[in-house]
């Protein structure tokens, strides 16, 4: 089934190129059917990047589904055209009188900053408190993640000694839950961060349940609420090259970064990474927006 895209997005010729079943709404208005109305909070800088490595998951599920784009109000791109934003991307005080089936909050670079020291800091906080009550799931990726945890739970974030950037393996610590239906035991996922989860901070919440994590990149999926708050503190979108991008990237600003972890073949940067998370990738957001979203939200908002 399609994900509905506004009419004009440039990365729709992207997704079509790999068979992503896209549609503009001219079309997806003769449909008797409900699609399913996604949020997506984008806070990376290169914006249409992020735009198409998560339109590529949530179009390949059965369900339709109706994306829109919001950016702070409180923060001005730089890496994004004007027009691009203006044209494509709204703002909270725009949607706040609506009730949306999802959101996705994505990560942002500023992981270490203290969270209050973010200049959007205040417009994230409104955007989450209303997010309990006007949607019925929020997916919040990375930093995005760390924040939600921070603003619901009081779970803080530590830096760590250096950046942990890779490709690791991952346990499923909880059979059976919905979110992970369909994962093998041990599966691979992208982290790329300077910080981590306070563990003492994390035990002391036994509302948030730790699903899957690493004992090298720590906690991953966790899910608090009945699936009302699902964090991620990797990056399950990642395309292949992402890392080797952002390696380079860090290179040349002097940042001497260390290589990713067990991604360029026989750790060298001149070897083409292997994507070995994509599978579970399209799971994991398969099952998101299957059991989290389409089976618990009302098929019509009060």
């Amino acid at each position: 089934m399609p994900i509905k895209i506004p009419k004009g997005l440039p990365v729709r010729k992207i997704l079509e190129k790999e068979n992503i079943f896209v549609m503009e709404e001219s079309r997806a208005i003769t449909q008797d059917i409900r699609p399913l109305n996604i949020l997506i909070l984008n806070l990376m800088p290169e914006k249409q990047k992020e735009e198409a490595q998560l339109l590529r998951l949530l179009g390949n599920t059965p369900l339709q589904v109706n994306v829109t784009f919001m950016r702070t109000a409180t923060h001005e791109s730089k890496h994004t055209s004007h027009l691009h934003l203006e044209q494509f991307y709204t703002t909270f005080d725009k949607i706040h009188n609506r009730k949306y089936d999802g959101l996705i909050i994505t990560g942002a670079p500023v992981e270490q900053l203290p969270f209050e020291e973010v200049d959007y800091w205040d417009e994230l906080k409104e955007i989450m408190a209303w997010s309990r009550t006007s949607v019925t799931s929020t997916l919040n990726i990375c930093w995005g993640a760390q924040a939600a945890l921070y603003y619901h739970y009081g779970i803080d974030k530590v830096l760590l000694p250096r950046k942990l950037s890779g490709v690791y393996k991952h346990t499923v610590r909880v059979p059976n839950v919905k979110l992970l239906r369909g994962f093998d035991d041990v599966f691979t996922a992208v982290h790329s961060r300077y910080t981590d989860l306070d563990r003492n901070a994390l035990a002391a919440h036994p509302e948030v349940q730790l699903l899957a994590s690493s004992e090298e990149a720590g906690p991953f999926i966790l899910i608090a609420d009945k699936g009302n708050q699902i964090m991620a503190t990797g990056h399950f979108e990642y395309d292949t090259d992402t890392l080797a991008i952002e390696y380079q990237r860090d290179l040349k600003k002097n940042i001497h970064p260390n290589l990713p972890e067990h991604y360029f073949p026989d750790d060298q940067p001149e070897n083409k990474p292997v994507n070995t998370w994509r599978g579970h990738a399209h799971l994991f957001f398969s099952n998101w927006l299957n059991y989290y979203v389409y089976q618990e939200t009302p098929f019509q908002w009060e």
